[in-house]
């Protein structure tokens, strides 16, 4: 068994601010795993500019947004990052099942900090009727194809939901030549940043159908299209008010659930509504010595809030170290 002094889990934003601070606090025995082959998390997929405004006082992409922190950590003595590294366990006492590629590892922190952030809901947990043929995407999966893999996944497109990442697809796929139809939110407002709104749909007169559903999808092989219907109070459709939209492609942006699965699995106490640790502290959990920062504490709107947050996860970790 592998002994550390303070373990990180994720190399996005949060576990590479929390990882600065600890070492700036005075830890030097560090060792951050992240199950991608490169660190940065979710930014280095968000080559839209808007980060970097209140942390770097900038305005920076989000793979540059990443490197100011890879740059930081990497040389970092007493810090060592393990990059392929999927988490399968963790025990009350700090102890992790660990898989690498060849490899099997179980190691043992006297603390530990999660910062592995979210999941998308998928279309299931939208409840939305029809059939199951190919091109329906999570809008962070979309990201993935166009902005990473190079590649266009459709080019008539329906957006469900107006989280961030959906109301930034919408703007990405029409910029590649791609037709957005529209964009349907279920509530009376969106839940994406108002500037997002202006800036990605605004600005390209594109369709935003608020206190409206898709009801039924269509398709056998590809999406041919979805029935949509303007809700009531109860979110119930109104007679007379469906209308339908031609599309082979659907992003599900609805919105983003904390991946707590470790800390729950090691017996934090849990909020079952939002998946995350029920604290009075900014960070803590249940568990004294297991903290836990950025979007797995709580779902942040923009990645500075993120770092700011996981530095003080950095500072608890090493001031609960230094008490031990």
């Amino acid at each position: 068994m592998i002994d550390r002094e303070l373990v990180i889990i994720g190399g996005g934003p949060a576990g590479m601010a929390a990882a600065v601070a600890a070492h700036e606090s005075g830890v030097k025995n560090i060792l951050l795993l992240e199950r991608d082959q490169y660190l940065g998390g979710i930014l280095n997929q968000c080559i839209h500019t808007g980060f970097g405004l209140h942390y770097f006082k900038e305005v920076l992409t989000g793979p540059e947004y990443a490197d100011r922190f890879i740059k930081k950590i990497r040389f970092l003595k007493g810090l060592d990052i393990s990059l392929q590294s999927f988490v399968t366990r963790l025990t009350r006492d700090n102890v992790l099942t660990v898989f690498k590629p060849g490899k099997f590892l179980e190691i043992k922190a006297r603390a530990l900090i999660m910062a592995t952030g979210c999941r998308e809901r998928t279309r299931e947990m939208v409840h939305t009727a029809g059939t199951r043929p190919s091109g329906i995407f999570s809008a962070g999966l979309a990201q993935k194809l166009i902005n990473i893999e190079g590649l266009l996944p459709g080019k008539k497109v329906v957006v469900i939901g107006s989280g961030d990442i959906g109301l930034i697809m919408a703007r990405r796929f029409t910029l590649e030549g791609a037709q957005v139809k529209a964009v349907i939110e279920i509530q009376k407002e969106t839940k994406g940043l108002t500037r997002n709104v202006v800036q990605c749909l605004e600005d390209f007169d594109i369709p935003l159908y608020f206190s409206h559903k898709v009801s039924r999808i269509y398709g056998v092989n590809r999406v041919q299209g979805v029935d949509v219907e303007k809700v009531g109070g109860n979110f119930k459709a109104l007679p007379g008010s469906r209308f339908y939209i031609d599309c082979d492609t659907i992003l599900i942006s609805a919105g983003l659930i904390p991946e707590n699965e470790l800390i729950e699995m090691a017996g934090v106490v849990m909020n079952k509504e939002t998946n995350t640790p029920v604290s009075e502290k900014l960070n803590t959990t249940s568990i004294p010595g297991i903290f836990v920062c950025g979007n797995s504490y709580q779902v942040y709107d923009v990645v500075d809030s993120v770092t700011r947050d996981s530095e003080r996860a950095g500072q608890q970790a090493a001031e609960y170290l230094k008490r031990l």
